[in-house]
């Protein structure tokens, strides 16, 4: 029986997307996608969600990309710029979830330096009964001990849980731990996908 759904944030709760910020900046998407593919691209931003300080993050690219450093402390200093709305109709769903008594988590790849910033421009954040932020933990998804360690600080039972995440490989990983898991695609696609395992 499932008692306690635990949500990705980026992409599934709330919308983040760097492009906000350097579509404009460069003028050009083109331009733009080659910069977030080659220089302040995933890997690099994934530091950060690990818990590196962003400043430590920016510096050591910087050393290595002398040509594009405005542009990486641009990424840093409008971070918050990067933040779009909530996802259409996930405010309501989580709401009706707790309405109906699930508890209900988060457990994300965002740095902490970041996330606390716009927690509280996001009403969905505070229907959550607790949470897991990679960049406190210095752990990130897909790494499974995420997942457990999780489910040891609020005293959760894995087959109790369902986890919500746009990225197939962190839905792989939770349902490695133990998780049953859904690939989110909309709020009416995981509405049915929840009423389908939770009936």
């Amino acid at each position: 029986m499932i008692k306690n759904i635990i949500f990705d944030f980026g992409a599934v709760l709330v919308d983040w997307n760097p492009h906000y910020v350097f579509d404009p900046y460069f003028g050009d998407r083109s331009r733009a996608d080659w910069f977030l593919e080659h220089i302040c691209n995933g890997e690099w931003n994934g530091q950060m969600d690990a818990g590196k300080p962003f400043d430590q993050g920016v510096a050591e690219l910087s050393t290595r990309h002398p040509e594009w450093a405005a542009e990486i402390r641009l990424y840093r200093d409008r971070w918050t710029d990067m933040m779009g709305e909530g996802i259409p109709g996930m405010y309501d769903l989580v709401k009706e979830l707790k309405d109906k008594e699930f508890r209900l988590y988060g457990l994300s790849n965002w740095s902490a330096e970041t996330f606390y910033r716009i927690e509280g421009d996001y009403p969905v954040f505070s229907l959550l009964d607790g949470k897991v932020i990679s960049g406190d933990v210095h752990l990130i998804k897909p790494d499974i001990r995420i997942f457990r360690l999780l489910l040891e600080k609020f005293g959760l039972k894995p087959e109790e849980c369902v986890f919500i995440d746009d990225n197939a490989a962190n839905v792989a990983a939770s349902e490695a731990a133990g998780i049953r898991a859904i690939r989110f695609v909309d709020a009416a696609q995981l509405r049915e996908a929840l009423y389908r395992i939770s009936v």
